[in-house]
């Protein structure tokens, strides 16, 4: 499959060129343009009612793709996602599979797998609203990052500890624990609450900016203009 991403580090957008029968599966909502030749189909990535149910009691998510297919002939599809940052492909094989961020995921070839079923999405694993899923199969994986892209590869044994909000991936081949940052002192007043203590051997993927910082950051500008409406 061709592909190229454009605008890179900062707006990037991906986009694919399809031969006829050609599919790859985006996250629903990331489209941008595509040929009229382009078929798509939305579904869950839940495969059973069971499945659906599980979701939806324990993680109150779910987790919609969008199939695309060039039908009529050749097509182009471009897919970008909503924070600002880079695009990055990651190449998954039998042997090398990952767990992402949710909101991380781009899209997908047909043969990769994205378990939702898997207790880090439908529990919550990460905390904090963040939902991870895992990745594996044979092909490759687009993901998106707010801000640009810090790739570390961690040797046997080697450690490293992440914010959540700065985590976007990491091999499942990686040990991990979710802890609180420092002390409870220091997780009320450090800001960063809770972290997660990746082991090697694999590569972490870490974006360098922080949406839950952004957020935090407008709010310290709209709370004054909200409360004087209020009163």
């Amino acid at each position: 499959m061709k592909y190229e991403i454009k605008y890179k580090p900062s707006y990037s957008m991906l986009i694919i060129s399809l031969e006829r029968g050609e599919t790859i599966v985006g996250e629903a909502g990331a489209m941008t343009y595509m040929s009229p030749t382009v078929e798509v189909r939305t579904r869950k990535r839940e495969k059973s009612i069971l499945g659906t149910l599980g979701l939806s009691l324990l993680g109150r998510q779910s987790f919609f793709v969008n199939d695309y297919t060039a039908t009529d002939g050749v097509g182009e599809i471009a897919l970008t996602s909503a924070p600002i940052g880079d695009i990055e492909t990651v190449e998954v094989s039998p042997s090398k599979g990952y767990i992402i961020q949710k909101n991380s995921y781009v899209a997908s070839t047909p043969e990769v797998n994205l378990d939702i079923q898997w207790q880090g999405f439908t529990k919550g694993l990460f905390g904090q609203g963040l939902f991870m899923i895992k990745v594996n199969g044979q092909g490759t994986l687009f993901i998106n990052t707010y801000g640009a892209l810090d790739k570390h590869t961690l040797k046997d044994g080697e450690t490293l500890v992440v914010d959540n909000f700065h985590l976007v991936a990491f091999s499942d081949t990686c040990q991990y624990e979710v802890k609180k940052f420092g002390g409870l002192k220091e997780t009320i007043l450090g800001g960063e609450g809770l972290v997660t203590k990746i082991t090697g051997p694999g590569d972490v993927y870490i974006q360098t900016k922080n949406l839950k910082e952004l957020v935090d950051w407008l709010w310290t500008l709209l709370e004054p203009r909200v409360q004087s409406r209020a009163r």
